[in-house]
C-alpha cells in the first residue's frame, strides 16, 4: 500500500541554457552548442526562459524545446515586456492573447508557471492589480496555467496586495535580493523563488551551508509550512496544503547558477 503524499514537488534550475561562460563552468567539452538544452535539462529539473520577455517564440520552437527535454522537465516562461511594462496594466488585455496563443501549449506537460515581472518603478494600485490578475487566463488549449507575479516596488508590501493575489491564486515571487522588495508571504498553491545572491568565489554559487538552509526552506514550503527566517508582510504561521516549489538561481554570478541548482537538488534527493 503506497504512502500518502505529504509534500509537493520541488524543482530547481537557472535562467536559460545559452551562456558563454558556462562553456567553462558547466558544459563538458564534448557537448556542442546545439546540445546544450539536451544536457542542461538533464542536470536540473526546470529552466526559466527569459527570451520570451523580449520576443514571442513560435509554436515550432516550443515544440522543439519540449522534444529535447526529459518527460518530467518544466519550463517557466517570462511574460513579454510589451504586456508588463505599461502605465496601466489593465490595457494589457488587448495584447494578452498574442502571448498566450503564441504556442505555449506546445510544451504540454512541460509548461510551468508564467512569470509576470513588473518594473521597479511600478507602484501598487489595488484596482489596477486586481483587474490585471483577474484577466490572466486559467488555461490554454486545455492545459492549466499557473501565474507568478514579481513585484519590485515597496508599495506592494501591504496586506491589501496579498489579499488580492490570494483571491486570484497568483503566486508572489520571493526574491532573495537587496535590490528589490523581498517578502515571502505565500499567495498561491505553489512557490516561486528567485535566488539572486550567487557569488563567483563560491564554486556552488551560494555557500553549501546557505544551500542547505534553502533546501530546508524548500521542504517547508512543499509541505505547506512557512519557510524559516524569511521576511514577511504578515505573520501567517498556519499550515496550508502541499505546494509545488520552483527555485531558480538568477542574476548574481550567473556562471555559478547551474552549480547552485545542482547542489540544491543533490541535497533534496
Amino acid at each position: 500500500m503506497s504512502q500518502p503524499k505529504t509534500a509537493g514537488r520541488i524543482r530547481a534550475g537557472m535562467g536559460g541554457w545559452n551562456y558563454e561562460p558556462w562553456r567553462k563552468t558547466f558544459y563538458p567539452k564534448h557537448v556542442s552548442k546545439n546540445q546544450e538544452l539536451h544536457y542542461a535539462s538533464r542536470q536540473v529539473t526546470a529552466i526559466e526562459i527569459n527570451g520570451t520577455f523580449y520576443r514571442l517564440q513560435s509554436p515550432a520552437v516550443f515544440a522543439k524545446w519540449r522534444d529535447e527535454t526529459p518527460d518530467d522537465f518544466v519550463f517557466s516562461l517570462k511574460a513579454p515586456r510589451f504586456l508588463v511594462n505599461r502605465r496601466d496594466l489593465r490595457t494589457a488585455v488587448e495584447g494578452l492573447p498574442r502571448f498566450i496563443n503564441s504556442g505555449l501549449s506546445q510544451l504540454q506537460t512541460k509548461l510551468g508557471p508564467l512569470l509576470w515581472q513588473l518594473a521597479p518603478t511600478k507602484p501598487f494600485d489595488a484596482a489596477e492589480v486586481d483587474a490585471f490578475l483577474g484577466m490572466l487566463p486559467g488555461e490554454v488549449d486545455g492545459i492549466p496555467l499557473r501565474h507568478a507575479l514579481e513585484v519590485r516596488h515597496e508599495s506592494f508590501m501591504t496586506p491589501e496586495y496579498l489579499q488580492i493575489a490570494r483571491e486570484h491564486r497568483v503566486a508572489t515571487v520571493f526574491a532573495d535580493t537587496d535590490e528589490h522588495p523581498s517578502f515571502a508571504d505565500v499567495t498561491a498553491d505553489f512557490i516561486y523563488a528567485r535566488l539572486m545572491r550567487t557569488a563567483s568565489i563560491e564554486p556552488t554559487g551560494y555557500t553549501k551551508t546557505a544551500l542547505a538552509t534553502w533546501a530546508m526552506r524548500a521542504r517547508q514550503w512543499a509541505s505547506g509550512e512557512d519557510a524559516s527566517n524569511l521576511p514577511r508582510v504578515q505573520k501567517v504561521g498556519r499550515k496550508d496544503g502541499m505546494r509545488d516549489v520552483f527555485m531558480f538561481f538568477i542574476s548574481g554570478a550567473k556562471e555559478r547558477a547551474p552549480a547552485a541548482a545542482q547542489h540544491l537538488l543533490s541535497l533534496l534527493a
